[in-house]
């Protein structure tokens, strides 16, 4: 006899998707693009998200590290299973939920990354070489989505200046930029308008160097106290507290030391919406919608959440503000 699924978390529709950057994908033309595929392919596309045919994410390995005072705190903690099930990797599909579901066949070992560009010393690490030279440590931040909700992250990592500074920059290097794995046999948003977004990959992103320069920049290997998912951004992220998650890159493969201002994948497909910096500031809105306020998710249910004002800087401003000095944050948003 049939027997009714119960209904969890997972089968709520967001909010957010009554406003968020599937919107811009849809003005774009991506929904007709995706109607245009033939049908045999369309049928192959669905069969991606029948959600059997998947490994699971592997469990995260246990990692050693400090927990410095200076970045603890007593914030209210978002529950794992959010933080590693609630999030955007749209190379896994464009629902909160595909991310888990669709990433656990990415393959994130070995993993080199690569340090080039205007540097004195070019290099290329393993990532036994990375986690054998910088000292992991536990780090308590907020993290602010642009589509207006929130949760805060015990992420596992170490200062993005101090990767860097190994290479050397030279007095050429201006901006910090970043690139994604490309993989579209594993990552099948990055093979398929349909699933992907019609984004163009692999995704990129990039900093002024003053900014990936400051303390509070990470690249990040865990989250609470394990390795990283693959949902996460799995073997190695960017962790950047006082932007906007979509400048947070996944699964980085190149770092590249540029004189000019670099793509940046959110910002190419949409300039007037995503800019460059993506600073968290509640009083430039959205264009579709306010930043004043946003949804932080706790341990309620994904419409049971606590809405709460919006910080300047994401509550980094102590920390960061001093290098948007004189600039009209309006204007570079």
């Amino acid at each position: 006899m049939f027997k009714p699924r119960k209904l969890t978390e997972a089968d709520v529709t967001p909010e957010s998707i009554f406003y968020d950057r599937r919107k811009v994908l849809q003005a774009l033309g991506i929904s007709a693009a995706a109607l245009a595929v033939p049908q045999n392919a369309r049928a192959d596309i669905l069969s991606w998200f029948k959600g059997h045919d998947r490994p699971a994410a592997p469990a995260g390995k246990p990692l050693d590290f400090t927990k410095p005072a200076a970045y603890q705190n007593d914030l209210t903690l978002t529950p794992e299973d959010k933080v590693s099930g609630y999030n955007n990797f749209y190379e896994f599909g464009l629902d909160k939920a595909d991310p888990a579901a669709n990433a656990g066949q990415l393959v994130t070992s070995p993993w080199t990354l690569k340090i080039e560009g205007e540097v004195a010393k070019p290099m290329t690490l393993d990532m036994d070489d990375i986690m054998k030279r910088f000292p992991l440590e536990q780090r308590i931040y907020r993290m602010r989505c642009v589509e207006a909700w929130s949760m805060v992250v015990p992420w596992v990592g170490f200062q993005l200046s101090e990767i860097l500074k190994l290479a050397e920059p030279t007095s050429n290097a201006r901006y910090v930029a970043f690139t994604t794995l490309y993989d579209p046999q594993h990552m099948p948003g990055q093979k398929d308008r349909f699933i992907g977004g019609g984004l163009d990959y692999p995704y990129v992103e990039g900093l002024r160097i003053d900014e990936a320069m400051n303390p509070l920049a990470m690249l990040t290997v865990g989250v609470y106290g394990k390795a990283l998912p693959p949902q996460n951004g799995a073997p190695i992220r960017l962790t950047i507290p006082w932007k906007y998650g979509f400048k947070g890159i996944k699964s980085i493969v190149n770092i590249k030391f540029t004189k000019d201002e670099p793509p940046t994948t959110w910002n190419q497909i949409a300039s007037n919406e995503y800019g460059f910096y993506a600073n968290v500031n509640p009083h430039v809105d959205h264009p579709r919608w306010s930043q004043a306020t946003e949804r932080f998710i706790g341990s309620g249910g994904l419409l049971d959440v606590q809405r709460q004002p919006t910080l300047l800087f994401n509550g980094y401003a102590d920390q960061v503000a001093s290098m948007y000095h004189g600039m009209d944050l309006r204007k570079f948003y």
